[in-house]
């Protein structure tokens, strides 16, 4: 019997072989290889190269506790988070929250979206792992994610409009995995919802940032995909200093196999179009402000270590980790786009990150499987009235 309605079409497809991931699996290790990146990331985030080497005595090769060990609530007063030891941040926090608002939604979001389910989800407590208590995420999440509710939920500022004049960074692109899964093999499509989503939080190239993110992810979903064609759809949707930075970092990957010799060349050939400069945390007074010439850090390294990485989960999301600065938010992107390529975790690093975070990794990414294959049958529908509607238009001719 031949499929009637765009969900059973969408429900009949071929299932991939036993050597190609579909769509469960790679959502899955996108969604978990983003969550461990993140928890590998936090207790060496805002260090050198050099001085994780140090402190850890080589290379980050796993899961590690606080850079402070037991003054972690104290040593820094602005961020007393308990980074390390399995913990994710804020930037798991957020995926999980926008994983929930197209659960609620269950079709493409836009910015109103965000107002109407985001915000109120940040407002709502749940377990905060690096706070180690039940909290509202607004209690966690930094200051430029602050920024959203402070904008949509006590200034009524249009979500179209409101992360005009925020701080540019990576708060945006961090969390926008989920976007690039639900458009899975359509990146055009996931850069377009990105900066729809990412209006409310970010400007510049701190939204660009987040929709070519959106995009590589949707890209690394498509069958056959590699590190290379992933970088291609990136470079196809980006603009500006971003694509320029991309592009920099790039020509500088594919020279190495070995994230140990491509540490510093990475940061060489993105530095010119970062804007916090070499003091990671005492940017330049020219740090993070709108810019069509510059480029968050995070995305374009994160780019680099795929390549140098080749696909492998390890040595990309490891790489990221072993750079250092924003690294946290590094390995997130990396681990996200290297899981939908279908390059999977170690599982002992998976289960540590659950137990320790009190988080499960499991149901979200079911549910966003789910949502993504009714998004697809409603694209289904709505391209189906497009091409009558045209055809009736343009018809006889």
């Amino acid at each position: 019997m031949t499929p009637t309605t765009a969900m059973e079409v969408a429900l009949s497809a071929p299932r991939p072989s036993p050597t190609t991931p579909g769509l469960d699996d790679r959502v899955h290790r996108a969604l978990v290889g983003a969550a461990i990146g993140d928890a590998l990331g936090g207790p060496v985030e805002g260090w050198t190269p050099e001085q994780i080497a140090e402190r850890h005595g080589g290379r980050v090769t796993g899961i590690v506790g606080p850079w402070y060990g037991e003054d972690w609530r104290t040593a820094r007063p602005v961020a007393p988070y308990h980074k390390g030891d399995g913990h994710v941040t804020d930037d798991t926090l957020m995926t999980h929250a926008l994983i929930r608002v197209y659960d609620r939604v269950r079709d493409h979001l836009d910015a109103y979206a965000v107002a109407d389910h985001l915000v109120p989800d940040l407002l709502s407590p749940r377990w905060i792992p690096e706070l180690e208590t039940e909290a509202l995420p607004l209690q966690r999440i930094f200051l430029a994610e602050k920024w959203i509710v402070a904008r949509l939920h006590y200034g009524h500022v249009d979500p179209r409009e409101a992360g005009a004049g925020n701080i540019v960074n990576c708060g945006a692109a961090m969390y926008m995995a989920p976007v690039g899964l639900v458009n899975a093999g359509h990146p055009e499509a996931a850069y377009a919802e990105a900066l729809e989503v990412a209006a409310p939080h970010q400007s510049s190239y701190g939204r660009e940032a987040a929709g070519v993110f959106a995009a590589a992810v949707a890209a690394a979903c498509r069958p056959g995909a590699t590190p290379g064609t992933v970088v291609d759809a990136a470079l196809s949707t980006a603009r500006d200093g971003t694509r320029a930075a991309i592009e920099a970092v790039a020509e500088v990957a594919v020279r190495h196999e070995d994230f140990e010799s491509a540490l510093t060349p990475l940061r060489a050939a993105v530095e010119p179009f970062d804007t916090v400069g070499p003091d990671y945390r005492n940017p330049s007074l020219g740090a993070r402000r709108p810019s069509r010439l510059h480029a968050i850090e995070e995305l374009p390294i994160a780019l680099g270590m795929l390549l140098v990485g080749g696909g492998d989960y390890r040595r990309t999301v490891l790489g990221s980790v072993n750079y250092g600065r924003d690294c946290d938010s590094i390995a997130t992107m990396s681990g996200a786009i290297v899981g939908a390529l279908g390059g999977e975790a170690p599982a002992d690093w998976a289960a540590t990150v659950a137990e320790a975070s009190r988080l499960d990794l499991e149901t979200p990414a079911g549910v966003l499987a789910q949502v993504a294959r009714e998004v697809f049958a409603r694209d289904l529908e709505r391209r189906r009235a497009h091409e009558q509607a045209f055809g009736a238009l343009a018809g006889g001719r």
